[in-house]
């Protein structure tokens, strides 16, 4: 970097669906900017990107990599993300800390998850866009087509083809700009990308918007002027034709980037919890996107530094918890590969080792303390699995292991679940999973087990039942006596008020300052239900006579008798099993409706609802949620990997007559084995 000022450098991060060759793009860009002197290669496993054993086997990106470059007068800061699923989380981080999206987009294949979840994220930032459409040399290469999926998928105006592919398919041969007027000469689809670039730019500057009302046009150095801003304030979202395995098209792509991509000091919008931030400032200030537990060095911090310089051995102070850090060495990171430096200005991404109070997605500043970022939004994460360690006596070793990875990924999350007594992990997807569980054995010495997770069902009931109880017990000096009569019925509770009690004993049959342990002893009971020990919900128990004596009646006799009375009666009442039931929101494309409706009818699920959302069909169904825990593969499986869902739960509905006796018969046999 050196001679390099700070309005030459450039931040932006490559982002899109697994396989539209990011990696390759990113290998390329390092190769020709001179950054290394021989092309990395993802199939030979030489990539300077993915580096990572688990990535060169699997020739996919797992890992977010930090990568820059020289280019011509400037140089470049950008970041190669996974397009997988599963790990979006480090992508979308990435893409939190970027000036600028560079969407990489197979012209064969079409739009993904990876590709829908991408352009999202940064159109809610505000963030300027560039797609790259790679591939146009492939035998299945359609690039009107994929220009018209992405308008369809994106903002269909601002989408205009910057450069167009001088050839189709294996006659692909370079690329043709749309920046000059001189377009005619080269057909009717440069001609329009021409116009409707020239109209995005006029929108986007009203001294340019006149002269084209009173030209009809704009000449090509108004476009060239106006076309920076027009970028800035998302009037246009340019798209590039080009091919990283002929390397056709990409340097154009790098050369828009340089000459009209957003500089560190530009007013890119930051998406701030609190606080403001002055890019031109010289106060420091730092965003920590990526944090990794390395096997040599510990806990290594990447920064992306938005305003002012950092130098090495300075403190800053974390703007969340207040906390003071000493950055010690500032690392430049190529890849696997660091470098010291000593200082790093704004636009840079640096690596410090060993902070001791900052996390992801936490601020250092050496100015303001009152400034913090909106927290990233995650996918809900809809993999499940309980895990448990295969050795006894080490939960403790399981549940430390599992803290210092989840640091790492904020789209795993872990819960004790307190009904079913398990550990439970929730993830993006079975490749997460398995990866997790793979450094858990290889970084922390920890084997573990995965399974579906138990159903935490709930019991209620349909008529109404009572019954008394009587505890009586004589053992020498006080003894213990309680009885108690209670009647259940239906009663449509909330999630706040699974039940209600009600107290009708009238003439002191049970003196008042034990009502208050019948009530205690409803509330213990209730959570394990007759029929499969799942907590009953949606009952009111009443107790309206009982009796008591004078020196053996206790708080805890009470209890007791209760709790008699309360599985008597709830006997009587026709108890019935319930199970949650999901709300699902699956978006796919078009041509997989048919397997998708199929699959939800063998799973127990209902559709409630179709409508489209940039591009894709969006299907609103219900399903149970011990249905769900396979669905994710499924899903993948049918969709080959370009579908996706949310969920959400939604009520508990009454288990089929069939279901439930399995349900009852495994539940006794558990209790016999406990016993």
């Amino acid at each position: 970097m050196k001679n390099c000022s700070t309005d030459r450098v450039r931040n932006f991060v490559l982002a899109g669906q697994a396989g539209a060759g990011k990696t390759s793009l990113s290998d390329l860009i390092l190769f020709k900017g001179g950054a290394v002197s021989r092309q990395g290669s993802v199939d030979a496993g030489t990539s300077v990107s993915d580096f990572r054993k688990e990535e060169q086997e699997k020739k996919s990106s797992i890992y977010s990599a930090i990568l820059n470059t020289p280019w011509k007068d400037g140089h470049f800061f950008f970041v190669d993300t996974p397009g997988a699923t599963d790990f979006c989380g480090d992508a979308l981080n990435a893409i939190s800390e970027a000036d600028c999206l560079v969407l990489v987009v197979d012209a064969s294949q079409g739009i993904g998850p990876g590709t829908i979840r991408a352009w999202r994220m940064a159109r809610d930032l505000h963030l300027p866009r560039m797609i790259f459409v790679n591939g146009c040399d492939k035998d299945e290469a359609d690039f009107e087509r994929t220009v018209e999926l992405l308008k369809e998928t994106c903002i269909k105006k601002a989408c205009v083809a910057v450069t167009l592919p001088d050839g189709e398919k294996k006659a692909f041969k370079g690329v043709v700009s749309a920046l000059s007027g001189d377009v005619k000469a080269l057909g009717e689809v440069a001609e329009k990308s021409h116009q409707n670039l020239v109209e995005c730019i006029a929108e986007s500057d009203e001294a340019l918007m006149e002269k084209f009302f009173d030209e009809g046009t704009l000449a090509d150095e108004d476009i060239l002027h106006g076309l920076r801003k027009a970028l800035l304030t998302e009037n246009v979202v340019p798209i590039f034709a080009g091919s990283v395995a002929k390397d056709l098209g990409v340097t154009e792509l790098l050369d828009f980037i340089a000459a009209y991509g957003p500089a560190p000091t530009d007013d890119v919008p930051l998406k701030l919890a609190s606080g403001t931030v002055d890019r031109k400032s010289d106060a420091p200030m730092g965003y920590v996107f990526k944090s990794v537990n390395d096997l040599f060095v510990g806990q290594l911090t990447y920064i992306r530094i938005l305003s002012g310089t950092f130098r090495k051995d300075m403190e800053l102070v974390n703007t969340a918890n207040q906390g003071k850090e000493r950055l010690g060495a500032l690392l430049r990171i190529q890849g696997k590969g660091q470098e010291n430096v000593d200082e790093a200005g704004p636009g840079e991404i640096v690596a410090v080792a060993k902070l001791k109070n900052t996390g992801m997605l936490e601020m250092l500043s050496g100015g303001a303390t009152d400034v913090s970022m909106a927290p990233v939004e995650y996918p809900q994460p809809t993999t499940i699995y309980a895990v448990t360690a295969t050795a006894k006596g080490e939960d403790d070793k399981l549940a430390a292991a599992l803290g210092r990875l989840l640091a790492e990924d904020k789209t795993l999350k872990m819960v004790r679940d307190p009904e079913t007594h398990q550990t439970v992990l929730y993830g993006m997807g079975d490749q997460q999973i398995n990866l997790l569980v793979n450094r858990m054995k290889n970084d922390f010495k920890v084997q573990v087990a995965l399974d579906s997770p138990r159903v935490a069902y709930r019991e209620t009931i349909r008529g109404i039942g009572k019954a008394e109880f009587r505890h009586k017990k004589q053992s020498g000096g006080h003894g213990q006596f309680a009885e108690v009569h209670m009647r259940l019925e239906p009663f449509q509770g909330t999630a706040e008020e699974e039940y209600q009690f009600g107290n009708e004993v009238v003439g002191g049959a049970i003196p008042k300052n034990f009502i208050p342990a019948i009530e205690k002893g409803v509330a213990e009971t209730r959570l394990s239900g007759p029929l499969s020990h799942s907590k009953c919900i949606n009952f009111k128990a009443v107790v309206f006579f009982g009796k008591y004596h004078p020196v053996d009646s206790s708080e805890m006799a009470f209890k007791i008798a209760t709790r008699g009375a309360f599985r008597a009666a709830m006997a009587q009442a026709k108890p019935e099993l319930l199970e949650p039931i999901m709300r699902l929101t699956i978006e796919f494309p078009d041509e997989y409706m048919g397997a998708i409706q199929g699959d939800l009818n063998t799973r127990r699920g209902r559709i409630l609802g179709m409508d489209r959302l940039d591009g894709q069909q969006v299907l609103t169904a219900e399903m149970p949620l011990a249905e769900v825990y396979k669905y994710p593969s499924q899903l993948r499986s049918m969709t080959q990997g370009r579908g996706f869902f949310q969920m959400e739960f939604d009520r508990y509905d009454p288990v089929p007559s069939a279901l439930a006796k399995q349900i009852q018969e495994a539940a006794a046999k558990e209790e016999e084995e406990e016993d």
